[in-house]
């Protein structure tokens, strides 16, 4: 079978997701489960966006329309763009491997921060492309400078999580637009802004990538999955020029985004309340978490995200081990080889007061 399988196939480390509170429940035979593993929206989704499913259940025998027509109208005149500038598909992960697919070539280089996502590793060697890493710097910032002198003539792509997944870190406007113009017009830059509400809520400094589009060939990534709380329906979108959405749309499969994910955000964006919430409980609750961390001597990264990268000063995978056995699921780090971080994402009141008290079970304070 090996000789038959496309070779680039075998360079990939298969992603692996935070355990769901079903598997923990039916494998530890326990019944009070938080996760805290994969930064959904603790609040759940939008009271409007389940009122969208529910009208739109009876449709569920209809393919769904596969240009999401409505979606992109609506979508398109809330962030300030034409329709020919938008494409959807099936969670914003869909987009970073849409455009691994249209644009990366065999022995074409990526850049990518390290450690960030990794589905921009996974996606550019499935392409058989060359992934050339450059570390992050101590405070776990990209090291945009590093990264630009990193550019050779083979370089096709760059990845810029912003904010960054799993580190929470931002990069600013000044950063950005020095960076930019560094590196030569013909490199697609794919800025990865699924964590965009947070860090646009809380930063002044934060820059929109969606402003970038007319300076050079940039992608912006956004999801529905974690401000909105749609994490279960699959639904994220892209932005660029026509050009470059035409490109992408050659490569998408059809009826990617299924109806109830397009009547759910359709709906969830016309809840601005429900999003003033879900950002002012982020803000209120990384504000304990921090306070909880300081006066347990524990390292942590303050956050323009709905997560929290914490150094817990032991081995990551036995802790989280020990916390899954009280309940409580968090992120191990060892994929990124962060060996003593965990990342937790921001619960409830009642959940981030559980985390706190197992942690201290855990033997971190």
């Amino acid at each position: 079978m090996k000789n038959i399988v496309r070779q680039s196939i075998f360079n990939v480390k298969p992603y692996i997701p935070g355990k769901p509170i079903e598997e923990v429940q039916r494998e530890l035979r326990l019944k009070d489960v938080i996760k805290l593993a994969s930064n959904e929206n603790c609040l759940g989704p939008s009271p409007k966006a389940l009122d969208g499913i529910r009208k739109n259940l009876k449709n569920i025998n209809r393919y769904p329309d596969a240009s999401s027509f409505y979606l992109k109208k609506k979508v398109a005149k809330f962030v300030g763009v034409k329709e020919g500038n938008i494409i959807f598909g099936n969670g914003s992960d869909e987009i970073i491997v849409l455009a691994a697919k249209a644009f990366l070539n065999d022995g074409d280089e990526v850049i990518i921060s390290h450690p960030t996502f990794l589905i921009y590793e996974i996606a550019s060697q499935v392409q058989d492309a060359k992934v050339r890493f450059v570390s992050s710097k101590a405070d776990f910032r990209y090291d945009l400078k590093a990264m630009s002198e990193a550019v050779t003539e083979k370089t096709k792509m760059v990845f810029i999580a912003n904010p960054d997944n799993p580190t929470g870190t931002y990069v600013n406007k000044k950063e950005l637009n020095g960076f930019l113009e560094r590196l030569p017009d013909s490199l697609i830059v794919f800025l990865d802004e699924a964590y965009f509400e947070f860090a646009n809520y809380s930063f002044k400094d934060y820059p929109n990538g969606i402003d970038y589009l007319a300076k050079r060939n940039v992608i912006v990534g956004r999801s529905f999955s974690k401000a909105y709380g749609l994490a279960g329906l699959r639904i994220g979108y892209g932005v660029s020029t026509p050009e470059i959405i035409d490109y992408l749309e050659r490569v998408r499969e059809p009826f990617n985004v299924n109806s109830l994910a397009q009547a759910a955000a359709l709906a969830a964006i016309d809840d601005k309340a429900f999003l003033k919430k879900t950002l002012l409980h982020v803000e209120r609750e990384k504000e304990f978490l921090y306070s909880a961390f300081r006066e347990m001597n524990l390292e942590y990264i303050k956050s323009a995200t709905n997560f929290i990268l914490l150094n817990v000063k032991d081995d990551c995978k036995a802790l989280f081990n020990k916390l899954l056995k009280r309940g409580v699921v968090v992120r191990d780090m060892k994929p990124w080889g962060l060996d003593s971080h965990i990342r937790v994402t921001i619960g409830t009141r009642k959940e981030n007061k559980k985390f706190i008290e197992a942690l201290k079970q855990g033997d971190c304070a």
